[in-house]
C-alpha cells in the first residue's frame, strides 16, 4: 500500500509537540498554520488553523498503528467505523491555497471581517478609537479601510494595516 494523508488528533495546544515528535520519527507531516492578532502581545502570532490536528503522511500497513497510540499527547488517527480514513492530497493542497491567501491579506481577521463591523483600532496615533471596518484595499495587501467618528458624527476614512485592528468585544 502507498503512502497516505491521515488527519492525526491530538491533544488541543500540543499541536507543536507533536509535529516535532513526528518529524524526530522522520514522518511527512502537515501542520496548517494561520496568522492571528491576539489580544496579548505576548500571545503566539501564529496558531493551528484546526486546534487538536494535524496531517500525517505514512503506510499504515507497514508502519503500524503502534506510535500514534503511544504518542505523547496524540489522541488517534481520525477514523471511521474503526478504519482510518485517509485524506486526499488535493484537499491540502486546498486548504494551503487558501491559507496563503488569508496569511497574505493578515490573517484570521480577514475570515471574520465584514463590512461594517464594528471594530477598535490599536497601536496607531488612532489607538482606542473605535471605527467601522469599510473594505480591503487589494488582495495582495493586509491594507484596510476603516470610517473612524471624528468631528462630532462625521466618518472619516483611514487606511492601516489589518493587524492594527481588532472586533468590538459585542459586535
Amino acid at each position: 500500500m502507498a503512502r497516505c494523508w491521515y488527519a492525526l488528533h491530538c491533544n488541543s495546544r500540543k499541536e507543536d509537540l507533536v509535529a516535532h515528535q513526528l518529524v524526530v520519527h522522520e514522518l511527512d507531516i502537515y501542520y496548517p498554520t494561520i496568522k492571528v492578532n491576539p489580544v496579548n502581545p505576548r500571545a503566539r502570532k501564529i496558531q493551528p488553523y484546526f486546534p487538536g490536528y494535524l496531517f500525517v503522511r505514512v503506510d499504515l500497513e507497514t508502519f503500524g498503528m503502534a506510535l500514534f497510540r503511544y504518542l505523547p499527547f496524540v489522541i488517534n488517527i481520525v477514523s471511521f467505523g474503526g478504519v482510518p480514513a485517509p485524506v486526499p492530497a488535493e484537499l491540502l493542497v486546498a486548504i494551503d491555497e487558501q491559507l496563503d491567501r488569508l496569511n497574505l491579506a493578515g490573517g484570521e481577521i480577514f475570515s471574520r471581517l465584514q463590512p461594517g463591523d464594528q471594530v477598535v483600532v490599536r497601536g496607531t496615533s488612532f489607538d482606542g478609537y473605535e471605527a467601522i471596518f469599510d473594505a480591503r484595499i487589494n488582495n495582495s495587501s493586509d491594507r484596510v479601510r476603516v470610517l473612524i467618528k471624528l468631528l462630532g458624527d462625521r466618518l472619516v476614512p483611514i487606511e492601516l494595516p489589518v493587524g492594527h485592528l481588532r472586533p468590538l468585544t459585542g459586535s
